[in-house]
């Protein structure tokens, strides 16, 4: 079935072109990349790719069109029609769109099925906080009404990551438009396709010309220049912690606002009151969904001593079960990693750990029986870690986990609390009141209870440390994608002479 598709798409080798003031166009330079299929190593198209000077133009664009009050100045029921609009659009579309991004991040057509079915949804809920929203009118002392008013920003940068372009993208694009902002937007230049296509949706649904512009190329050429453009009012990046640092850095510069979702390290927590198959079952969802790309994956997996042997030889079973291969198989299971530099990265990764102690449960070499020319490897668990280890600390992304173990309670939540990175966590336990005690220590922006991944609109996501700043999704996205103005009105009708020769008291603030 992959055959096919790239027939279908090589014949023309697509070229993901910018779009800029309301056109696609090829980038000043020329510069073109070429994309490559990760299950077959195939290049399946191109990408233009800007540098300096055409951020300089998107940026300048997406200005013009915010100064112009032709989005920033209409009102939130008229914002959110359009969303709307473009909400039926992409759920009208999204056969295509599934397809698309199967082909150009390797994901199994499950997983980009069941992925980007609920993204419409995010536009509609930030419409629906659009056309609700009501400014706040709050008391304070004296003969005066006081208001405060939530109002865009102005320019926003949202760069995007190559491992969920699609619902990456929808977590700060929906509240960023909602809120009358204008947009540049950077995906990853490995997986430029589905957002090209978003943006021919946009453009179909009314968004006005200059409100959405695209740039793609690498981060180097064209994501620093964008974070570090003085006329961006906030920067939204999904990322590795290193190049969220220093994009940090670039757009703290000129004071942007910044939402940085980074790197994590997810703990898994397991205790043995839970049943072993619903544990086993959870633990294998969390730690290889999306190839283990993500970055609130359970890498790490603790397991109460108690039930640990037993979790090991039922974790080994199912993880053997899981079936790699040709992702527009409805049958596959897990896909490949992104890029033969990446499986390079992992691959020594695992020979670190091997070196450092650690025991391979299962898998840890790259399959002979994928398809050819794909960036595969099988997935992936050790076991004998210790939290000092490499390979307990420092983020994977790919198929990849460690099962540790842990005696009590505050033993799970102290291993899991070590490291530098917060994203996310689960605990699976019948006690309800120890989920809730659990949750409550862990250092993490968002815990799951007997549950991994769930991701909704209405729900802030985010992190703490080295995860990130920020939260994207849920009203503080919306509200973050705003400055707030307060208006003070002397509702009085006189004003006090503050020079006359009067000793009668006065007021000054």
């Amino acid at each position: 079935m992959i055959k096919k598709e790239l027939i279908s798409m090589s014949s023309t080798l697509p070229t993901a072109r910018l779009f800029i003031n309301g056109e696609f166009c090829m980038s000043e330079s020329g510069k073109t990349l070429e994309v490559i299929n990760p299950a077959t190593g195939e290049v399946i198209g191109h990408l233009s790719a800007a540098d300096k000077v055409d951020v300089n133009r998107a940026v300048k664009a997406a200005k013009d069109s915010f100064e112009s009050g032709v989005w920033s100045q209409i009102s939130g029921r008229e914002r959110a029609k359009v969303l709307n609009r473009f909400a039926d659009l992409f759920e009208a579309n999204l056969e295509e769109l599934y397809r698309l991004e199967t082909l150009n991040n390797g994901r199994p057509i499950s997983e980009t099925r069941a992925q980007i079915s609920r993204l419409p949804d995010f536009f509609r809920y930030f419409a629906a906080e659009a056309w609700t929203h009501r400014d706040a009118v709050v008391p304070i002392e004296g003969p005066y009404l006081h208001y405060i008013q939530r109002i865009p920003l102005g320019v926003c940068a949202l760069m995007t990551s190559f491992n969920h372009p699609l619902m990456i993208l929808s977590k700060s694009l929906a509240p960023a438009l909602a809120t009358g902002n204008s947009v540049v937007i950077k995906p990853s230049e490995q997986t430029p396709f589905t957002t090209v296509r978003l943006v021919e949706l946009l453009i179909e649904a009314g968004i006005p010309k200059g409100v959405v512009n695209l740039i793609n190329g690498l981060g180097i050429e064209a994501g620093a220049p964008l974070a570090d453009h003085p006329d961006v009012k906030k920067v939204v990046f999904t990322g590795g912690t290193e190049v969220g640092r220093s994009i940090g850095k670039s757009a703290a510069n000129h004071f942007a606002k910044m939402t940085l979702e980074l790197g994590g390290k997810g703990a898994v927590i397991i205790f043995d009151d839970m049943d072993l198959k619903r544990a086993v079952d959870g633990a294998s969802f969390a730690a290889f969904i999306g190839a283990g790309q993500t970055c609130v994956c359970g890498s790490r997996i603790l397991v109460q001593r108690s039930i640990y042997n037993k979790f090991l030889e039922a974790f080994k079973t199912k993880v053997n079960s899981i079936r790699y291969g040709d992702p527009f198989d409805p049958k596959t299971q897990l896909g490949p990693v992104i890029s033969a530099r990446s499986l390079d990265r992992i691959l020594k990764m695992l020979d670190t750990a091997r070196n450092q102690g650690a025991k391979v449960l299962t898998g840890g070499k790259v399959p002979t029986d994928a398809p050819k020319g794909g960036f595969f490897l099988e997935p992936t668990v050790f076991y004998d870690v210790t939290p000092e280890m490499e390979i307990a600390n420092e983020e994977v992304f790919g198929p990849v986990t460690v099962v540790m173990p842990f005696d009590e309670e505050e033993d799970a939540i102290q291993i899991a609390n070590g490291t530098r990175y917060g994203l996310a966590a689960g605990v699976w336990t019948n006690d309800v009141a120890r989920s809730h005690r659990v949750a409550s220590k862990l250092i993490f922006g968002m815990v799951w209870i007997q549950d991994h991944h769930r991701l909704d609109p209405a729900s802030p996501w985010g992190g703490f440390k080295d995860s990130g700043v920020g939260r994207e999704t849920g009203k503080e996205s919306f509200e973050h994608f705003t400055e707030t103005r307060a208006v003070t009105v002397n509702i009085t009708g006189q004003t006090v002479d503050w020079y006359s020769p009067s000793d009668q008291p006065k007021r000054l603030n």
